[in-house]
Order: C-alpha cells, then sequence, then structure tokens
C-alpha cells in the first residue's frame, strides 16, 4: 500500500512482533507512519528495523513515549495486561489522550478493565481484535472489529486502514472482543462441516477436488472451503491458524456464554474434537486439520 499523506508526522508504537504483528506494523511504516516497536524477543524488533524505517526500544514504556497511538498484537489476556500494566508497561509513559489499540484476541473483561485503567490515566483504549489470518495481515486486507468511543475510533480508524481491509466500530468497550468471538464460534463449526463433507466425499468415491470445485460455486461456499479446501484434501496442515491458538479463542467463547446464558452445544463439541487433534501432536497445525479425526477415527 502506498504513503498516506495524513500520517506525516504521526507517532505509533507497535507492541508485539508475531506472525500478525509484524506485518501490521510493516503496513504502518510503508503508509508513512512514525513506527517504535518493541517485541519480549529482541532480536525480532532488530530484524523489523533492519527490514522497515523505524526504531525499537527494550521497553514497553520506552516504546510509547510520544506516541499517538499505540498498537499491540499479543497472546492473551495475561500478554496484554502485563504489557499495559506491568512493570515499564504502556501505561506507565503513554502521553495524556493517546489512544491504545489493542488487537489481541482476548476476552471481554480484559478490554473493560483495561479501559477503566486508561481513562483513570487519562488515556484512551479501543480493543479492536482482527480477522484474516497471517496472510491477511501480509497482505493488509484485514477484517477489524472495534470497540470503544466513537470519537476516538474515528481518530484512529484511518491508522488501521493501513492494514485493515473493514474497519468497524461494534459499540463500546469490549464489543470488539464479543464480536470475534462470533467469529470464531462461526469458524468452529464451519470448518467441521467442511471436514465431514469432505469426508463423506471420499467414503463414496467422489473426487475431492471436484466436488470442491462445483460446490464452491453454490451455497456451500465459504472462506474456509475456498482457502482450505483443497489442503484438507491433501491432509497439508503444517501452516495458517494453530490449534492451539484455536482453543484460546473457544474458551474465551464459553466462558462469554456460559456467562450471558448462550446455548453452544456445537462450538463445545468442536472444542473437544481440538483437544483431541492436540493429543495426536497437532498443536501448532492449522485449524482445518480436523478432518484428522475422521481419517484416523
Amino acid at each position: 500500500m502506498g504513503s498516506n499523506s495524513d500520517s506525516k508526522g504521526v507517532k505509533t508504537t507497535f507492541l508485539g512482533l508475531g506472525v500478525m504483528g509484524y506485518p501490521m506494523a510493516g503496513h504502518l511504516a510503508t503508509n508513512g507512519y512514525e513506527v517504535c516497536v518493541f517485541n519480549r524477543t529482541a532480536s525480532r524488533s532488530e530484524q523489523w528495523v533492519n527490514q522497515h524505517s523505524g526504531s525499537r526500544s527494550e521497553t514497553p514504556a520506552d516504546a510509547v513515549q510520544d506516541a499517538d497511538f499505540v498498537f499491540a498484537c499479543v497472546g492473551n489476556d495475561n500478554d496484554i495486561e502485563e504489557i499495559c500494566c506491568g512493570e515499564n508497561g504502556a501505561f506507565s509513559k503513554m502521553k495524556p489522550g493517546s489512544v491504545f489499540i489493542d488487537h489481541t484476541t482476548a476476552s471481554a473483561r480484559i478490554a473493560r478493565h483495561l479501559a477503566q485503567i486508561a481513562t483513570d490515566s487519562e488515556l484512551h483504549f479501543i480493543d479492536a481484535p482482527v480477522s484474516g489470518g497471517q496472510a491477511g495481515a501480509e497482505n493488509g486486507i484485514l477484517t477489524i472489529m472495534a470497540g470503544g468511543d466513537r470519537t476516538v475510533f474515528k481518530s484512529v480508524a484511518p491508522v488501521m486502514q493501513s492494514y485493515g481491509r473493514a474497519v468497524t466500530l461494534m459499540g463500546p468497550v469490549g464489543s470488539g472482543q464479543l464480536t470475534k468471538m462470533v467469529n470464531q464460534i462461526s469458524i468452529a463449526g464451519l470448518i467441521q462441516g467442511l471436514s465431514e463433507a469432505l469426508n463423506f466425499a471420499t467414503k463414496v468415491g467422489l473426487d475431492e477436488k471436484q466436488v470442491l470445485d462445483v460446490i464452491s460455486k453454490g451455497a456451500a461456499q465459504s472462506w474456509q472451503m475456498e482457502n482450505r479446501g483443497t489442503t484438507m484434501v491433501d491432509d497439508q496442515f503444517d501452516f495458517g491458524f494453530a490449534v492451539d491458538w484455536m482453543r484460546k479463542d473457544l474458551a474465551i467463547c464459553l466462558g462469554e456464554a456460559d456467562k450471558a446464558g448462550a446455548r453452544l452445544p456445537v462450538t463445545a463439541l468442536v472444542d473437544q474434537f481440538y483437544a483431541e487433534i492436540q493429543a495426536m501432536g497437532g498443536n501448532r497445525w492449522d485449524t482445518s486439520s480436523l478432518i484428522r479425526l475422521l481419517r484416523n477415527p
């Protein structure tokens, strides 16, 4: 993506340079924003600085000084709380009025908790989990679902468009995380359905790839089918969104559903199927590996 003329002089920080954060921070730099990065493994931030224009710091607190917008994409609730409020945490040195945007897939509870701490410190907080996977991050076409104050969201939305194809405010703080839960619940059911369908096609003697070509043109079409159908047929799973991360996300979904009184029978079942995949050693396999349970009953 090209440079954004509105980015001149806007200082940003990106905390967490994993498979998602690394390219997301790169798109900020490509679009002309000043970027300072932090990663717990320093070699990763060194690599990023060597590849992009920007700087790096040894702690979140050092990284966020003078930043207008601070972005984070880390692992879970504990990670984001530590990076915000732990020793040398970001909130301790962010300037008043600046905005913290959390792209971590976490709980709505931690989003609300951190938003209150931010408010008490004269800061703003937006929860903004993403969907689209590593490829979406690398290509700058993520779907971003946000929760927070509308005026604050409007100030940061153009920045997030550096790596987001769709950037949408879903409601108050926590709404972004709740929307991501809806996303993961949908995906869990879709992958299990696709796994059963392809395994059925095999058992009844159909050409699975021809079946995919035909049904992808009709009502059964989905992102999972388009992007994972062929690799599922080929039994390839050494890539993509890891089973461990999906189980983390589904635990959040099931916990929130329990509090809300929302029944998730299929999601709970698929979560247990993923536990079986982990028991097979598939912790880092792509989530589409559910089909292996059907091939190897």
